[in-house]
C-alpha cells in the first residue's frame, strides 16, 4: 500500500509538471521582452522548469491555491534568482534607479501629489529625453518588477497562498502586501492600467502600447517610472 501510493504520488507529479511545461514558456518569453538581447530564452526556461519542479514537490492542495498559481510564482522566482546570480547590470543602471526613487518621493513629499515626469526630469537636472532614455535603461538593463519591492508577482493578483509557518512572518507579509496593493491603487490612471495589463493580463510591452495607442518605449519608460513611484511611497518597508 505504502508503495502504491508513492507510485501514485509519483505519477501525480510528472502529470503537472507534463501539463505545464508551457506555463514555463509562457513565462520565460513574457520576462524576455523585458531583458536585454545577451538573454538566452533557453536559459528562462531551463531555470523555470526547475522552479516547476519544486512547485510540483511542494504544492499542498489544502492551501487552496491552485497549482497553476502556486507554479507560476515558483517558475518566476526560479528564473529571477538566475538573472541576479548573474548579475549584468552595469552599477550606474542601480545607481540611477535610486536617483530616479529618491527624486520621486522628494517631490511627492515636497508636493504632496503624483508628479509628472517633466517635474522628475527638473529635479534631476536633465532633459526630459534624458530623463525618458534613463528609465528605459533601467526598464531594460536589470530585472525591475513587483519582485523588487519585496513580494512576488502575485501580489496583484486577487488569490494568495501561505507563505511559510512562522505565523508572524506570514502576518507582516499580509500587512505589507496589503499596504502595497492600496498604494498601487494610488498611482497614476495609466501606470495603473499599465501594471494590471503587464502582471494581471501578462500582457507583452509590445501588445500593451496597441492598447493605450503609444509605442513600445513609452510603455516600458510608464512601467518603470509606476515601480520607481511604488518603491518611492513604499520605502518605510525597505530596510
Amino acid at each position: 500500500m505504502i508503495k502504491a501510493n508513492a507510485y501514485n504520488a509519483h505519477i501525480d507529479k510528472t502529470a503537472l509538471i507534463e501539463q505545464h511545461t508551457v506555463l514555463v514558456k509562457r513565462i520565460a518569453y513574457h520576462l524576455l521582452a523585458r531583458l536585454p538581447a545577451s538573454v538566452i530564452v533557453d536559459d528562462l526556461i531551463q531555470s523555470g522548469m526547475v522552479g516547476l519542479l519544486e512547485a510540483a514537490n511542494n504544492f499542498d492542495h489544502s492551501k487552496g491555491a491552485s497549482f497553476e498559481t502556486f507554479a507560476g510564482i515558483r517558475i518566476r522566482g526560479a528564473m529571477l534568482d538566475e538573472m541576479r546570480r548573474g548579475d549584468w547590470t552595469p552599477r550606474s543602471v542601480h545607481r540611477n534607479s535610486r536617483m530616479i526613487s529618491d527624486a520621486i518621493k522628494a517631490l511627492e513629499a515636497e508636493l504632496g501629489r503624483d508628479v509628472t515626469d517633466v517635474e522628475v526630469a527638473e529635479k534631476l537636472d536633465i532633459s526630459l529625453n534624458e530623463y525618458h532614455h534613463i528609465l528605459n535603461e533601467v526598464s531594460t538593463g536589470k530585472i525591475i518588477g513587483i519582485d523588487d519591492l519585496g513580494v512576488s508577482e502575485d501580489v496583484i493578483h486577487t488569490q494568495t497562498e501561505s507563505q511559510g509557518s512562522d505565523p508572524y512572518q506570514d502576518i507582516e507579509h499580509s500587512v505589507f502586501k496589503k499596504s502595497l496593493s492600496e498604494c498601487i491603487t494610488t498611482l497614476p490612471e495609466r501606470e495603473a492600467l499599465v501594471l494590471s495589463l503587464y502582471y494581471d493580463e501578462e500582457l507583452n510591452l509590445r501588445e500593451i502600447g496597441q492598447v493605450l495607442d503609444v509605442s513600445e518605449s513609452r510603455v516600458s519608460q510608464i512601467h518603470s517610472q509606476a515601480l520607481h513611484r511604488l518603491k518611492a511611497r513604499m520605502q518605510s518597508w525597505q530596510s
